[in-house]
């Protein structure tokens, strides 16, 4: 049988080419010649001599090799927020086959080439070889218009083979478009760069094989010895990804799960077992969250200048990775919950997964109704937190906390929209402010701090904190404390200093952290029994059979209520 004038055997070497093709004697596996980095095989800014224009003709593959994802899943999560009917809609494209799905999501998405996460050291290559006169051609299993849009994005290419509707290029497919190709344009060789098993058909008919993986497993299975093989090492999945990817920076937030257990004084072993569990299931749901959040936003996120090092944005960890991350973490935070944790606090942990996934969804697109949730989501911690160790959680600390996180959610979209400001845009897309919402903005933020700090102020005039509280004068000095916080917070926004997340800010700035520990120290000695000299006046407490720090007291059922109600 006469062979494919394509897939004839070769013994063509690229330019600088250190490892000539050796051919493997009888009954020995064949050794193909090995380039450890596309450097081995061109030098960049070369002279006349090393033109590449006469080599044969490089055909390249888009998803994994020239761009660090995959166009196919990245283009349904904006197809299903255009409209939530595509869910049902998908099955249907699909079953008429891939090549009919991807002209449904190409008719409805076009990806913004100049944000796509490039390989980088592949793209370099290939810019190094259209520089020197080869002939390059996009060949890819994406849609015609995605790969168009590449294509004019780059200028490199000299043409575009790509998926239309009924021919999906992929695999023995895509080797027949190629070979079509070929036989018009008079070449007996062609050199192909790709990525996956899908491409095995292509590499044995090709003269020249280059591999882009990050292991060499797909490199020894492409391997002939009459082929020239050329290996590219990119990234594979990284735990470092998958770490950044969950935030756990953002698991400070869950501190107030805590805040029960501590401000009501009942640190037992149980409450503390209890609370702990409580914090790692939310921290876990929150997580699932933020992987989901990450996945709906990756376009959004490459035209950020902080987000787009998101890993999914960036293309250090794949979108097919988000699914099953999302599942075992919501499976573990579920699976604790069932076994060690209280029913109230699993209906809790239900109502923040629901509401922070609506939030991530849909709800953080619509004005004022984004800033509430937020703020609810923080109370909703605390309440959590309540449920977890069977501490009650009274209306005064429900709504200290109301009237505090207001303020922060506002004073985060206040950075966002500065940022925007300083850039000279008018506003986002996936927000509904504009920069001129920014002094409307300034005036309720403060506010809504200053009113925390009111509420404050009338629990410690209370009957209600006599009778958990022995030292007054201590929680009377949290009072400026959480006011100059709050003041500097929108000093250091009105400067456009603040990152656009101000949990993030706390963590990191010294100040915050100070006045942190300065409040916790105040609140331990507002439940001790010692008096500072001089204050016993501001101290009327009514008196208890026992106190301590870390003493849980009960008083009269028609007590007024407490900042944080007592375990009966």
């Amino acid at each position: 049988m006469s062979r494919d004038p394509v897939a004839s055997e070769s013994t063509a070497t690229l330019p600088n080419q250190t490892n000539p093709p050796v051919a493997a004697s009888s009954g020995d596996t064949p050794r193909p010649p090995v380039a450890e980095s596309a450097a081995r095989v061109t030098v960049p800014g070369g002279t006349a001599e090393d033109s590449l224009a006469g080599e044969p003709p490089l055909f390249v593959d888009l998803d994994g090799t020239l761009v660090a994802t995959d166009l196919l899943y990245e283009a349904v999560i904006p197809v299903l927020r255009q409209d939530w009917r595509n869910l049902c809609r998908l099955p249907q494209w699909l079953s008429r086959g891939k090549a009919a799905l991807k002209a449904e999501l190409s008719a409805r998405v076009v990806p913004d080439a100049a944000t796509l996460p490039w390989n980088e050291e592949v793209l370099a290559w290939l810019k190094d070889q259209h520089a020197r006169g080869r002939t390059l051609v996009l060949a890819t299993a994406s849609p015609v218009a995605w790969a168009e849009a590449v294509a004019e994005h780059l200028g490199m290419f000299d043409d575009v083979l790509a998926t239309r509707p009924g021919e999906n290029l992929r695999g023995l497919r895509k080797l027949e478009f190629i070979r079509a190709w070929c036989r018009e344009h008079d070449c007996d060789q062609f050199a192909y760069v790709g990525d996956s098993s899908a491409d095995l058909p292509v590499w044995q008919a090709a003269s020249e094989i280059h591999v882009v993986s990050s292991t060499e497993s797909l490199y020894r299975k492409a391997a002939r010895a009459d082929a020239v093989m050329m290996h590219h090492p990119v990234a594979g999945l990284r735990p470092r990804a998958i770490l950044k990817c969950l935030r756990p920076h953002q698991w400070a937030k869950n501190v107030l799960l805590l805040a029960p257990m501590l401000l009501g004084q009942v640190l037992t072993a149980a409450t503390v077992i209890q609370a702990l569990l409580a914090f790692g299931v939310f921290s876990l749901t929150a997580s699932a969250v933020y992987v989901l959040n990450d996945l709906v936003d990756v376009s959004a996120d490459r035209r950020h200048p902080r987000k787009c090092r998101r890993p999914f944005a960036a293309g250090t960890l794949p979108l097919t990775a988000g699914p099953p991350l999302i599942a075992a973490l919501l499976g573990t935070a579920v699976l604790v919950t069932w076994l060690a944790l209280p029913p109230a606090f699993a209906a809790w942990m239900g109502i923040y997964l629901v509401t922070t996934t609506a939030y991530s969804l849909w709800l953080k697109r619509k004005l004022i109704v984004d800033v509430f949730v937020l703020a609810g989501l923080y109370t909703l911690r605390i309440i959590a937190g309540g449920a977890a160790t069977g501490v009650p959680v009274s209306e005064w600390l429900m709504a200290f906390s109301m009237f505090l996180f207001t303020s922060l959610a506002f004073v985060k979209r206040y950075a966002e929209l500065s940022r925007l400001d300083d850039e000279g845009a008018e506003g986002t897309r996936d927000r509904s402010y504009l920069v001129t919402d920014l002094g409307i903005i300034e005036s309720i933020g403060p506010a809504s701090g200053y009113l925390a700090v009111l509420v404050l102020a009338l629990y410690i005039n209370s009957d209600a904190m006599r009778q958990n509280y022995r030292n007054p004068w201590a929680l009377w000095m949290i009072c400026p404390l959480v006011l100059y916080w709050i003041t500097r917070v929108w000093f250091v926004a009105r400067r456009r200093k603040l990152s656009e997340d101000p949990v993030v800010f706390a963590l990191k700035d010294p100040v915050s952290r100070l006045v942190g520990v300065c409040a916790a120290l105040l609140i331990i000695a507002a439940a001790t029994s010692t008096v500072p000299a001089g204050l016993a006046r501001l101290n009327p407490v009514v008196p208890r059979e026992a106190s301590g720090p870390f003493v849980n007291h009960t008083t009269d059922v028609d007590a007024p209520p407490e900042l944080v109600g007592r375990q009966r």
